[in-house]
C-alpha cells in the first residue's frame, strides 16, 4: 500500500508521519515529491490511478464535491480520506495533532476497506463518515 498526501497537507507534515511511520510496510508521498505544485486534481488523480495501489489522504474535502474533481476520484478506484472542511485553515501544529491521532486508522481503514471508497475524518468525534462506496 502507497499513501499518497495532497499539497493541502504541509509537505512537513507527511515527512513527519513518514518518518513516525517508519517501521510500516507502506510509502507515504506527499504531492511534491511526484508533481509540480500547481498540478490539477483531475490531472494528479488519473496518474496515481494509472499506476495503481495508492490511497489518498487530502486537505482539500472539495474533491469529493466538486463535480470534475469527484469524477476524477470516482473513475481513478483509489481509495480516499478527506478532512472535513476547516483542516485547512488550522494552525500547523493542530493539523499535525488532527492528521497524528487518526493516521493508525486511516492506515488500518484503508487496508480493510473496498478499492474506491471514500471516507470523511472528522475534526473531532471518534470515527470517520463513508461517503463514497463503489458498489453503490
Amino acid at each position: 500500500m502507497r499513501l499518497f498526501i495532497d499539497n493541502c497537507i504541509s509537505i512537513n507534515l507527511a515527512e513527519g508521519i513518514r518518518v513516525l511511520a517508519k517501521i510500516q510496510q507502506y510509502e507515504i508521498v506527499h504531492l511534491r515529491e511526484k508533481f509540480d505544485p500547481a498540478v490539477l486534481d483531475v490531472e494528479w488523480i488519473p496518474a496515481l490511478a494509472h499506476e495503481g495501489d495508492w490511497v489518498i489522504v487530502s486537505g482539500d474535502p472539495r474533491i469529493s464535491r466538486s463535480k470534475a474533481e469527484r469524477a476524477a476520484w470516482h473513475e481513478s478506484g483509489l481509495t480516499a480520506f478527506f478532512f472535513s472542511d476547516g483542516f485547512p485553515n488550522k494552525r500547523y501544529w493542530k493539523q499535525a495533532e488532527i492528521l497524528v491521532h487518526w493516521w493508525p486508522q486511516i492506515v488500518l481503514t484503508a487496508r480493510e476497506a473496498r478499492p474506491g471508497s471514500g471516507f470523511l475524518i472528522p475534526l473531532t468525534g471518534s470515527d470517520f463518515k463513508k461517503i463514497y462506496d463503489p458498489t453503490d
